[in-house]
């Protein structure tokens, strides 16, 4: 499946349907063979990072993609879903993210913007 900016729109909604943060989009397609979209998304407490996991698990097939592989239950400080080679979504707890720094490992990706309902 090619994702395009719209399909990426919808899935930021669904990352901010439970209140997810600092949300940052990056477009790898030039720079990785493993996936040609990161998101990383911020949750405040273990339990909003469960619960954004959970609703993108229930909400990410409803649009066609897949969520191949997911990682870092129960514990959800940093869980990382694999939706086949298109996406991989990371939803972190902040000190999680502050510490790992992933925007700095991929600095060459180009950075997507896009709208949503907190835009308009």
């Amino acid at each position: 499946m090619e994702l395009d900016l719209k399909m990426l729109e919808k899935v930021v909604s669904i990352v901010e349907d439970k209140k997810g943060g600092d949300i940052s989009l990056l477009n790898l397609q030039k720079i990785s063979m493993v996936t040609d979209y990161c998101m990383i998304v911020t949750g405040n407490t273990t339990t909003q990072v469960k619960a954004i996991t959970n609703h993108l698990e229930q909400k990410l097939p409803e649009l066609g993609i897949p969520v191949i592989h997911l990682e870092g239950l129960p514990t959800a400080k940093w869980v990382l879903m694999d939706c086949g080679g298109d996406l991989v979504i990371h939803v972190m707890t902040p000190d999680q993210r502050e510490f790992y720094q992933l925007e700095r490992l991929w600095k060459d990706a180009e950075a997507i913007s896009y709208e949503t309902s907190q835009n308009v």
